[in-house]
């Protein structure tokens, strides 16, 4: 049985007609730039987190951008970050100037580990003479980063928090959502992600009236009266017709993820029933959390070896990420080298994403596990 790595065919189904009337209804009003859409979308995700504003954006990674600089990151500070994310975390930083500074990872969440962010916070401010002055936290594959030893650290040092959920929507930290942590908290609707648009687009939440005044500026040149520039911004608006879909995505949001935990259930019963010699590691869902499963993710041994037999079976899998960003070639003026960061390195060697999509079959997924058992003994 092929299985592909995702599919929107039955979320997009029992929404189509929904989605068709969403778009009319953006083209009929011939407003085409933010308006009533992007607003509406806005109240709807700030009250579903429970935020009190929210700003929306073209990307998550312009999200990220936005929030950054509206918590003051600007050129030659340092700030805090994974090594073990998706490129724009770290990218962002260093477009504003900033220096991306890693801490490692917690090898059984894959999120930042709190003991290591206090190191660096503590290395930083001996070599610097003062602490890094952000915190960008990324709360992984759906589940949230251990949040109280984190913001108890960057509290005490004087550092804003930036939340990167773009992974992250309707994950909760003891029951507290995901982006409602920090100064402010980014989410992406690239059409992968469990709220997922018909192309690029992003949002930010946050309960800070300076940073939601900032952000909603930066968003539009930097401004708010027409002609009119305060600040340097930019052109980071959310499409009218992209909030519409996501209006219609956000209704079913619950149902979804509900689908995804299902699923993730199944799996560890299916792998219970198996023995793997060790050969494959799942993820952990800590007690605090709840975990929304964008990604579920767990550690092979021979990753690439095993990947390839897979495909070769049909069953469809991704890598996240397969080299750490502190590794990165564009960094390399960083000083890091290899062995700097182990956890992170490690993950990056073993890490596979397994389908976990709404709509996945029960016997697609026992496909995917007997593929994969059979494969792990063959690597």
């Amino acid at each position: 049985m092929k299985v592909p790595f995702f599919d929107l065919t039955f979320m997009h189904s029992e929404i189509a007609t929904e989605l068709l009337s969403a778009l009319e209804r953006v083209l009929l009003s011939n407003q085409f730039i933010l308006g009533p859409e992007v607003e509406a979308l806005e109240r709807e995700l700030a009250l579903y987190s429970g935020a009190k504003h929210a700003v929306g954006l073209s990307s998550g990674t312009d999200a990220l951008l936005v929030a950054l600089m509206a918590a003051g990151v600007g050129s030659g500070q340092e700030v805090i970050t994974t090594p073990f994310t998706f490129f724009a975390t770290a990218g962002c930083i260093a477009r504003l100037g900033a220096r991306p500074v890693f801490a490692d990872i917690d090898p059984a969440t894959f999120n930042l580990d709190p003991g290591a962010v206090a190191a660096v916070f503590e290395e930083r401010s001996r070599k610097a003479g003062r602490p890094p002055s952000a915190l960008v936290v990324v709360h992984l594959f759906g589940q949230c980063c251990d949040m109280d030893p984190i913001l108890s650290e960057a509290s005490r040092r004087g550092a804003a928090v930036v939340e990167d959920a773009a992974q992250a929507v309707g994950s909760r930290y003891k029951e507290r959502h995901a982006g409602t942590f920090g100064a402010a908290g980014t989410f992406s609707f690239f059409p992968t992600k469990n709220l997922g648009g018909l192309g690029d687009g992003g949002m930010l939440l946050t309960s800070l009236p300076e940073v939601y005044e900032k952000s909603r500026m930066l968003r539009s040149h930097g401004s708010r009266t027409r002609y009119l520039h305060e600040i340097v911004g930019g052109n980071f608006r959310l499409d009218p017709l992209q909030a519409a879909a996501l209006r219609v995505k956000l209704k079913r949001l619950n149902a979804w993820t509900e689908m995804r935990r299902k699923n993730a259930r199944i799996y560890r019963a299916l792998f219970a029933e198996q023995d793997t010699h060790g050969r494959v590691i799942l993820p952990r869902e800590s007690e605090d959390t709840f975990h929304t499963y964008h990604q579920f993710v767990v550690r092979v041994v021979n990753r690439e070896s095993v990947r390839k037999r897979l495909g070769e079976k049909g069953i469809g899998t991704e890598v996240y990420y397969p080299r750490p960003l502190h590794l990165q070639p564009c960094f390399a003026d960083l000083g890091y080298r290899k062995g700097s960061l182990p956890n992170a390195e490690r993950a990056c060697e073993e890490v596979l994403a397994l389908p976990i999509f709404p709509g996945l079959g029960e016997e697609e997924q026992e496909a995917v596990v007997q593929a994969l058992v059979e494969c792990v003994k063959e690597a």
